[in-house]
C-alpha cells in the first residue's frame, strides 16, 4: 500500500511543480519556474520510488 501512496503523492507533486512552472512562465518569474521544476522532479523520483517498492515485493512474493 506505501507504493501506492507513494505514486499518488509523486503524481500530485508532478502536476503542482508544472503548474507552478506555467505560472512562474506567465509572470515571467524564473525563481518561480525553477521551484516547479524541483517539484516536478522530486515528483517523479516518489513515482520512481513506489514502483522501485512494486518491483521488490513482487520479487519477494515470488521467493
Amino acid at each position: 500500500m506505501a507504493s501506492t501512496s507513494d505514486k499518488i503523492k509523486g503524481k500530485a507533486n508532478e502536476v503542482a511543480g508544472k503548474a507552478r512552472q506555467v505560472v512562474g512562465k506567465a509572470a515571467d518569474n524564473h525563481e518561480e519556474q525553477m521551484k516547479g521544476k524541483v517539484r516536478e522532479t522530486k515528483g517523479k523520483a516518489q513515482v520512481l520510488k513506489g514502483e522501485v517498492k512494486d518491483a521488490v515485493k513482487k520479487v519477494v512474493d515470488k521467493a
